[in-house]
């Protein structure tokens, strides 16, 4: 297919513009002191629904025709597509079914029923989960809302990129959490024809990255595997019509670990005051552990935060991992000798430096003790790298084995 063209964003813009948020763009002090550079924000964790989704959907099942409305929609999604397609289609009238993978959070599940959906959980995958709305949309007349692979889809994302371009008309590098490809193909779209210098990045989760092989192949190309917290950008094929945008428009494709995804959502939690999901902070993550050099950043920044739907125990887990990774948490094990006082000699190290005792085990029986002794096994607060230092070097003044 050829490129889509800006004045098609546009239309799709006066189309969206009665029912989706203009969502708000926020600095960032903390990115801008670790870029170097002013660093903001684009809020789409505040759209309807809780993510950029509604755009896309809105978008398509606007454009069917009263004959393929009666059929009804169906659609396939970890979460935010399901709840984007279900408000979409309820605000026309129309009727949708979702099916999600049998893993998919259940705030999200309850989510996409609230907004009027028929939800099958089938499935491991995304993935398997558009395998079986294909079907379904066989053997029923259903039109297919694809999450990213057709150019209504993308018009609607790129509405995103239209806001940017007007909201801050300083900005040089635009920074894209990327799954299969619809917001990134987009937003590159409205940015670049706007500002052909634009620096256009997207960023995936180190274990879902189909990206980076497509691009190198010159066509999708399908992972074997995935493992991410990221469920939101977990697409193991990307759309053959977001490729070729991309393929066209976009600079650079990045990926960032787990531990980065953890620490941004811990970011975004602390000092920006957001809930974002990890796939909605990929781009955060991005400019939190990969340099400004190597990045490739020019001018000012504007990094998108696609999406806020996240479980609440997922959130436990993430933020945990997250202050781990940002030195926040520190587990030691000491071996005392076992007789009274030696637990209490471990505690008095922790409170002379100031670390605070989370959680802590005793054991006579851990594997490889001498007998005789103990093992101390404790969970401390710490307040980052330096004083974890601290702490590990007043266990050893102290005399106490670690290990």
């Amino acid at each position: 297919m050829a490129l889509l063209t800006l004045d098609e964003v546009r239309l799709a813009a006066e189309l969206l513009a009665p029912v989706v948020h203009r969502t708000p763009v926020v600095a960032s002090r903390a990115l801008t002191e670790r870029c170097g550079t002013p660093v903001w924000l684009k809020c789409e964790n505040l759209q309807r629904t809780g993510s950029f989704k509604p755009r896309g959907a809105y978008a398509r099942i606007a454009r069917l025709s009263p004959e393929e409305r009666k059929r009804g929609v169906v659609a396939a999604s970890a979460g935010n597509h399901a709840q984007g397609v279900a408000w979409a289609a309820s605000e026309m009238g129309v009727a949708s079914t979702v099916f999600m993978p049998g893993g998919a959070s259940l705030p999200k599940v309850a989510a996409t029923k609230a907004y009027g959906a028929q939800v099958r959980l089938i499935g491991a995958s995304v993935d398997e989960a558009l395998g079986h709305a294909r079907r379904f949309a066989e053997e029923t007349g259903a039109v297919l809302i694809h999450p990213f692979d057709h150019p209504d889809v993308i018009l609607g994302q790129a509405t995103c990129g239209l806001e940017v371009a007007e909201q801050l008309p300083a900005t040089r590098t635009l920074v894209v959490p990327l799954g299969g490809g619809g917001l990134l193909a987009g937003m590159a779209l409205a940015v670049k024809t706007l500002q052909p210098d634009m620096r256009v990045i997207g960023v995936q989760a180190e274990g879902a990255a189909a990206w980076p092989e497509s691009l190198r192949a010159g066509a999708p190309v399908a992972l074997s595997s995935m493992s991410t917290i990221a469920d939101g950008i977990a697409i193991g094929l990307p759309g053959s019509a977001p490729f070729e945008h991309v393929a066209a428009l976009v600079d650079d494709v990045v990926t960032v670990s787990e531990e980065a995804l953890s620490r941004a959502v811990l970011l975004c939690l602390e000092r920006l005051k957001l809930v974002v999901e990890p796939a909605g902070a990929a781009a955060v993550a991005a400019l939190m552990s990969i340099p400004g050099p190597e990045l490739g950043l020019a001018g000012e920044v504007c990094g998108v935060l696609t999406g806020g739907n996240v479980d609440p125990l997922l959130l436990t887990r993430v933020i945990a991992h997250g202050l781990r990774a940002a030195g926040r948490y520190l587990t030691v094990q000491v071996r005392v000798r076992d007789q009274p006082g030696g637990l209490a000699e471990v505690l008095a190290v922790f409170q002379r430096v100031g670390a605070s005792v989370v959680d802590v085990t005793h054991s006579r029986i851990a594997e490889g003790l001498s007998f005789g002794d103990v093992q101390i096994s404790a969970t401390v607060e710490t307040r980052g790298s330096e004083h974890q230092n601290a702490v590990l070097a007043a266990i050893a003044e102290a005399g106490l084995v670690v290990g």
